[in-house]
């Protein structure tokens, strides 16, 4: 089959989530004998294949609130101008405005849909009313939809009676790491905690520096991350850090084999994420083999099979800490049954096997799009 892939960074993946699923997911489809085309920016312009996709860079305005739509835009022009794929993935909701614009062409269309994104703080009211408006766009239009979490698939469900693929992420499981990237940053194996997330409320890094500094544990806490469009809340998570030689921020860290030993040889994993459904950071702990202290939310319970100190609050993470540093049988205990858990439940091989599903049903007409042309979100869940 020909299968496209839009709405993201594109590969190699070098930001986040959806791009590390394009990757991995792409990469296995092409090894499966697809024709895999990836389209995304032009962060590495000479690279026009890779792992076996074929890979276009296109522009995007540079705008926090127009950047992903512009840059799907052109992508969606390019698939339109191109040989009609027999599939196309569209990656997040918010570029619902092109799956019409691509099945006018004969092209089935699976979008997928990501976390509840009109709850993040970083967008106004005109951004929120956008990304409720996308979701409503995507479940009328698509072919079909796909959910990474129960939760993202329930909330569908709920809000629309709309019916989603439920395909989580995959996590890679480390059973060795290297601890020699830890060096320069004056870090010992198994006597850290470690954050990983972009500086937003959302993923309460803030609450995690504020926590930590309200606590009384013993080891250093290394926080990765940083904010393109969010300097007053970096300049917050800053404040709260300064003064306490016990906090390391190190900013944006893009060193694999870095981010790699961080996760697998830190005494804990802090985790604040809210929003989202199945993260990607939180399996990559998992399957490093490292314990969590997560934020209480359910995305993050069901993720960990409730095995973890979570967390809603700076008092009551300063409390987790403490417990974890307690009780270091228990932290590794826990980090082991994470990393069993990632390699049962959240293999990248399943998750690409369920999207050439996928794309096959599509290929053979097989849409939701007869059932959900209509859908309107439930009268009390409309404002």
């Amino acid at each position: 089959m020909r299968i496209a892939m839009l709405g993201t960074r594109g590969v190699p993946a070098a930001y986040g989530g959806f791009e590390t699923a394009v990757e991995e997911i792409g990469s296995r489809l092409a090894a499966r004998g697809h024709e895999v085309t990836v389209y995304g920016d032009r962060t590495h312009p000479h690279v026009t294949e890779h792992l076996g996709m074929r890979v276009v860079h296109l522009p995007a305005v540079p705008v926090k609130q127009l950047e992903t739509l512009s840059r799907s835009g052109f992508a969606a022009l390019r698939t339109l101008a191109g040989a009609r794929p027999d599939a196309a993935f569209v990656f997040n909701a918010a570029n619902a405005p092109y799956v019409s614009l691509l099945r006018a062409r004969g092209i089935p269309v699976a979008v997928h849909v990501d976390g509840l994104e009109w709850r993040r703080a970083k967008w106004g009211g005109a951004g929120r009313a956008y990304y409720r408006w996308a979701e409503a766009h995507a479940v009328r239009t698509a072919d079909a939809l796909i959910a990474d979490a129960p939760g993202i698939a329930e909330y569908y469900a709920l809000e629309f009676g709309a019916q989603t693929e439920l395909i989580r992420y995959g996590a890679p499981v480390l059973q060795r790491c290297s601890t020699a990237p830890l060096t320069a940053l004056g870090l010992e194996p198994e006597g850290f905690h470690v954050a990983v997330a972009r500086f937003e409320p959302e993923n309460h890094v803030l609450e995690i520096v504020e926590g930590y500094r309200a606590s009384d544990a013993r080891l250093p806490l290394a926080v990765v991350g940083s904010a393109p469009y969010s300097a007053d809340y970096t300049r917050a998570v800053h404040a709260a850090a300064a003064g306490d030689d016990r906090i390391r921020l190190l900013g944006g860290v893009w060193d694999q084999a870095l981010l790699d030993a961080l996760y697998a040889h830190a005494y804990t994993y802090l985790h604040g994420h809210s929003v989202g459904g199945t993260n990607p950071s939180l399996l990559r702990a998992m399957g490093a083999g490292t314990a969590t202290i997560a934020f209480d939310v359910g995305f993050n319970r069901e993720v960990l099979a409730d095995d973890a100190w979570c967390f809603a609050d700076a008092a009551q993470l300063a409390t987790a800490l403490h417990e974890a540093e307690a009780d270091e049988p228990l932290v590794i205990a826990r980090g082991l049954r994470a990393r069993e858990r990632a390699a049962r439940v959240f293999r990248w091989d399943d998750v690409a096997e369920e999207y050439e599903r996928l794309a096959q049903g599509l290929a053979a007409g097989a849409s939701i799009h007869a059932r959900s042309r209509s859908a309107r979100r439930t009268v009390q869940n409309a404002r």
